[in-house]
């Protein structure tokens, strides 16, 4: 492990300024202070003092997320994930993140400067500052439903989007349902290219496929507009199988308003669970995902990768949860 010798030598200055540097003094120059951060994440340098239980820190930056309320998709993976961690004496910060933040602060500077062993990273889109980072950072990370391979230092959680599609699948399918439509969440989200990817290989071993005139993007915060959900059902579709519950509170809002009924005109699945899922007209079926557990399994992927054990993709079995928004095919 780097120390601030280490650092000092290498950059050929004071054991003194390095600490300055490490330490936000204002008496030495930014540019400098950043070479020293650089430097210090760049050889792996920790914090004298940071394995001790008081100081003994983790954050989770969170972006394009709901996670105040318990019906928000992110709250339970961060309860999860405190949960792991508080139990093993880690504090846990949540931080909010931007654009802007991103721009201003590179990752390993602000991690280094702060204090921070690890984080975990939720709802990152690919154009992210940061994620042109994480493919070289030396600071432990995990990703939550994003993939970069070839960093040691970054490991992976989720849910298995194979799994969870094939039972989706199976079930319209043993329904008697041939013309399935799916319904995406935004293509700037890597695990929606993941669940359509999985959407397309269960059909195809159904026999079937996604018809070009049966597939549709949308937003995962704000859902289809009623063009699009009346489009695919006046292209054939039977069937909807949404990349999202959210996605799929929108299709039931856009049927309602256009007269639609769910199930008897078309039928639908989501895929999260939220708990609201319980609660629409009619009870959606849908994929669960555990995002306690995901939470859990954050802190224990991310804790592995501080000890040293590189861990890559770590996925959460998912589960079909039938309800009364899928019934067989007029």
């Amino acid at each position: 492990m780097a120390t601030i010798k280490d650092i000092a030598k290498k950059l050929n200055i004071s054991t003194g300024t390095v600490s300055k540097g490490l330490n936000g003094a204002r008496d030495i120059s930014e540019a400098l202070r950043h070479q020293i951060l650089d430097t210090a994440a760049e050889m792996g340098y920790t914090k004298r003092g940071a394995a001790k239980p008081e100081n003994r820190k983790l954050c989770i930056f969170i972006e394009n997320m709901d996670y105040y309320l318990e019906d928000d998709f992110g709250y339970d993976i961060i309860l999860g994930f405190k949960q792991a961690a508080f139990n093993e004496n880690w504090a846990v910060e949540v931080i909010p993140v931007s654009h802007l933040v991103q721009e201003r602060h590179t990752y390993d500077r602000f991690m280094i400067s702060q204090g921070f062993s690890g984080a975990l990273i939720l709802g990152f889109a690919y154009d992210d500052p940061w994620m042109t980072f994480f493919g070289g950072t030396h600071i432990p990370t995990v990703l939550f439903d994003h993939h970069l391979t070839g960093n040691p230092m970054v490991g992976f959680v989720g849910s298995d989007s194979d799994e969870g599609i094939e039972l989706a699948v199976s079930h319209l399918v043993s329904q008697g349902h041939k013309r399935i439509a799916f319904l995406s969440g935004d293509e700037s989200s890597m695990i929606s290219e993941f669940r359509l990817s999985a959407f397309k290989r269960s059909m195809k071993t159904h026999g079937f496929s996604l018809l070009p005139e049966l597939y549709a993007s949308s937003s995962y915060s704000a859902g289809a507009d009623p063009d699009t959900v009346l489009s695919l059902i006046n292209n054939g579709a039977t069937a909807i199988m949404c990349g999202s519950d959210i996605i799929a509170y929108s299709v039931i809002h856009a049927c309602n308003a256009l007269n639609i009924s769910i199930p008897d005109d078309i039928s639908l699945v989501g895929y999260d669970d939220l708990p609201a899922s319980a609660a629409t007209n009619p009870a959606l079926t849908t994929i669960r995902q555990d995002r306690l557990m995901i939470g859990k399994s954050g802190y224990y992927t991310l804790y592995s990768i501080i000890q040293g054990v590189s861990l890559s993709w770590n996925l959460i079995r998912p589960t079909l949860v039938e309800r009364n928004s899928t019934s067989p095919p007029k």
